[in-house]
Formats: C-alpha cells, structure tokens, sequence
C-alpha cells in the first residue's frame, strides 16, 4: 500500500498486521457459504498462509495481494483487498468480508461496503494506476451485488450453476468497473 491508511471520515484502511489474522480466520469460518473456501481454515493453516504468501510479499513494489483491515472508528469491522492483481494488465479482483456482527445488521451493512469500495476504488484507481477491478459475487447475495451496482460496478456475467452451496447449484455473478468510467471513482 502506497500509504499507511486511507480515510474517509470515520472509516479507514489500512494493511492488515499479524494482530488481525486470527479475527479473519474467524470471519471466514462463520461466512464459508459465501466464500471461495472449501473447509473451515485453521489456526495453523491461516498462519502459514499469511507467512508463505501474505508477508513476503507486503513491501514488494508489485504484490500479487493486498489485504487490508476496514476499520470504523479505529475499531476492525472487515476486511478485504485487491488480490489477484495482474500488474501487466493493470487489474485486479475484489474481496470483502464483514465481521458476521456487522454482516447480519442489515441496515448498516450496505453503508459498510460502500465505504469500503469508496475507499478501495481510490487506492486502485487513483494510487495503483490500476485500470480494472471486477469481483464474482454467488447469486444468493442479491444485497451485495445491489451494492456493488449503486458504486459504479456494471453485471458483466454470469456463471451458470458455478457453486453448490447445501447441495444446490448457484450462479456466481461477475461485476465489473473500469477507471474513468461514470461511477468508477472513489469517494
């Protein structure tokens, strides 16, 4: 990351820190159903994800992954990054995860998420000089994908029967923004 935080009012990112994984872990474990996770992580396999392949590469100038920690009031509520990032090609995917607290309020969590893609948007865009941001979203989180399209993120696709979750076959949506383009811009 460019710079140790960026801000919008009470809200804030920065890079995640060893202090956060174990709540992360957490997260990801009571959310499964809408992650790309097969099993429940382990402490010790979350370790070991984020010394293999999270801490080396955090002060390379060109990092496949950013993960950061969104915090409201200095208080972790999320967290999320660009991963994927292919440098050449000036893209990168979206990820975003809630603590479940915040996720199950639903009349604040669209608020939450704004102000994170707000905020990602402005260190992709405007610091990275990143060009395309595009995330899958499964089509059992229509509040998501309805968040994503008021930020300026246009449905671009559809993966037909992609995922089972419960043993049912759903669709994984893809959306898509470009720099430059009406809504693209952070806040």
């Amino acid at each position: 990351m460019p710079r140790a935080e960026l801000r919008d009012g009470a809200y804030a990112l920065r890079a995640v820190e060893p202090v956060h994984i174990e709540a992360i872990r957490q997260w990801r474990n009571d959310q499964i159903d809408v992650l790309r996770q097969a099993a429940p992580i382990t402490r010790q396999a979350q370790q070991q994800y984020f010394a293999q392949t999270i801490w080396p590469d955090k002060d390379a100038e060109r990092p496949r992954n950013i993960l950061l920690i969104l915090l409201n009031e200095d208080k972790p509520i999320g967290y999320g990054g660009l991963v994927h990032i292919d440098w050449q090609n000036e893209r990168a995917e979206i990820s975003f995860l809630l603590d479940p607290r915040f996720e199950r309020q639903t009349d604040r969590r669209p608020a939450l998420f704004s102000a994170f893609l707000a905020l990602i948007k402005r260190l992709a865009f405007d610091d990275l000089k990143l060009r395309r941001l595009y995330t899958e979203t499964y089509a059992t989180r229509e509040r998501h994908m309805r968040t994503l399209e008021e930020a300026g993120f246009c449905r671009e696709g559809c993966l037909r029967q992609h995922v089972l979750i419960d043993g049912k076959a759903v669709d994984s949506i893809l959306h898509g923004c470009v720099a430059g383009e009406d809504g693209a811009r952070g806040a």
